[in-house]
């Protein structure tokens, strides 16, 4: 029997690796800090998930060869804001780097200090970070300690599937009875 080696050295690997991850649908955040200069950072990921809810924790990853890895390695509060259907736009802006990615935006600054963005259909403020090491990554796993989310707002979110922004096909009634 042939024992997996924990590295994928062949491209072809890698590719239908990456097809077959695109075939889970997550949705989209971009989650964010300020820099010890004062300056918001931000950027989008899809490896946002809950851990725990008690205590109240959440986690996303980032890439040590991100030029925003050492804001958020630093930081002792990050945001995450939940992007709903129609924010692909910021999407994509906080996805590349090479520019300010605030500019023209006005976010506001929550309560833990953190920029957060305007229109998010839920936002978080996380603190007490603790970072580990996995692979090319850091998994942040951070404290929740402010959630805010729009009260009856029946938006959808922001969802990437198989390589592409998408919508959700739902039925608003039956949200709107399981809500209740």
């Amino acid at each position: 029997m042939r024992t997996p080696d924990s590295r994928t050295t062949d491209p072809a690997d890698a590719r239908r690796l990456r097809t077959a991850l695109g075939r889970f649908a997550t949705g989209v955040a971009v989650v964010t800090a300020t820099s010890p200069a004062g300056t918001p950072v931000g950027m989008t990921v899809n490896s946002f998930t809950s851990v725990s809810l008690d205590p109240p924790l959440v986690l996303f990853c980032a890439s040590r060869r991100s030029s925003l890895y050492p804001v958020f390695a630093a930081a002792t509060a990050f945001g995450v804001n939940i992007l709903r259907d129609g924010q692909t736009a910021e999407s994509r802006r906080f996805a590349h780097p090479g520019f300010d990615r605030f500019a023209g935006l006005r976010p506001r600054e929550g309560r833990t200090g953190v920029p957060l963005l305007p229109r998010a259909l839920a936002t978080l403020e996380c603190v007490e970070p603790e970072r580990r090491p996995a692979g090319d990554h850091d998994v942040i796993i951070g404290r929740v300690a402010v959630v805010e989310t729009d009260a009856g707002d029946l938006d959808q979110p922001l969802v990437y599937y198989a390589g592409g922004y998408r919508s959700l096909d739902t039925d608003v009634e039956w949200w709107s009875a399981w809500r209740e």
